[in-house]
């Protein structure tokens, strides 16, 4: 059918059949690279693995689709390469933490990108922050948490990484937690091993990742979710208190509105380098999109017990335009928070 209008558009002169044909055989024969800024085994690459599988028959041409994990700096290294050195061809997806669209408004060092500039094929899932713990921690509630008489250590991967190493700031920042931040690991599935090794007590990021990657231990008691971070509580997760509603100041309470709510539909962005042709760009979106619908994708999700909630691309854009926009006493302050 495309190229059947192909054809009728040529007739009255607007394109050559030739060069509409070439955008349904580009990617035929060729194969496009999810580049994931974690290791293997956490949250961002067990949605890629599971996109991969399933996107190549939504795309003309059907291309090959590999996973590619790039690890460092939180998934830094993975978001400057999708800047500054993949082509911008339409073969190369990157798969990094949202949050460092936030550390480029509060200059965070090491950032390479303008986020303006990237363009987003969309995100599979809202992320929705919660803190999970070890029973051998000893700590099964906020309140112990609160009393504990000793800093609690939480496993972060880098500076500026939403979740956990933000998240984990800001919650104690606003709410007083006593938290040693223990940061440099590889990636939610390293900071996993960690905390039921012992090294850790635990770690704050996404309840569609730790409902999944943690499954045993929290089936088991090993694992359990003693606060979450979101506008509304997840409904998994009814009686676990709400981070905004322990914060005793506005302000702590708009640091944890920015700082961890707002970050939530951006964290997990498929996104490609600047410059991608157009035409490239709005068939990876349609297929992001039509994966995200197809019932044997959905299928294949919900043995994963992975949770989909689409975010479109202009909803991505949206949000971090309001970034740009944040009131500076606010930068200043998150810029404290998170970096010094």
């Amino acid at each position: 059918m495309r190229r059947i209008l192909c054809a009728l558009i040529a007739v009255v002169g607007f394109v050559k059949v030739g060069e509409c044909a070439s955008v349904d055989d580009f990617y035929k024969g060729k194969t496009v690279k999810i580049v994931v800024g974690f290791s293997a085994g956490g949250g961002f690459d067990t949605y890629a693995r599971a996109i991969s599988r399933h996107m190549s028959k939504h795309i003309p041409g059907n291309p090959g689709i590999v996973v590619e994990n790039m690890t460092g700096a939180g998934s830094l290294i993975a978001a400057n390469h999708v800047y500054k050195v993949a082509k911008p061809d339409g073969l190369t997806i990157g798969h990094f933490i949202g949050g460092f669209f936030l550390g480029q408004v509060l200059g965070q060092p090491g950032i390479e990108f303008d986020a303006r500039k990237f363009e987003f094929i969309g995100a599979p899932v809202s992320d929705h922050v919660v803190c999970a713990l070890t029973k051998a921690s000893g700590i099964t509630s906020v309140e112990k948490w609160m009393a504990s008489k000793t800093p609690v250590k939480m496993g972060g991967l880098a500076p500026g990484t939403s979740t956990p190493d933000n998240a984990t700031r800001i919650l104690k920042a606003a709410l007083g937690l006593p938290i040693q931040l223990v940061t440099g690991y590889k990636g939610t599935a390293d900071v996993r091993l960690a905390a039921d090794g012992g090294e850790l007590a635990g770690g704050c990021w996404g309840w569609d990742s730790i409902s999944v990657t943690w499954r045993k231990a929290l089936d088991s008691g090993d694992v359990a979710v003693i606060l979450q971070a979101n506008r509304k509580n997840h409904p998994d997760l009814p009686n676990v208190p709400q981070a905004i509603k322990l914060a005793k100041s506005d302000e702590s309470r708009r640091m944890i509105d920015v700082g961890i709510h707002g970050d939530s539909d951006i964290v997990r962005t498929y996104t490609l380098p600047p410059g991608t042709p157009k035409d490239r760009l709005q068939i990876l979106r349609k297929a992001f999109e039509a994966t995200l619908k197809d019932p044997e994708f959905a299928a294949d999700a919900k043995k994963a017990r992975l949770n989909i909630d689409y975010i479109p691309a202009d909803e991505i854009e949206r949000d971090i335009a309001g970034l740009f926009k944040l009131d500076p006493g606010l930068v200043g302050k998150l810029k404290d928070v998170l970096y010094n």
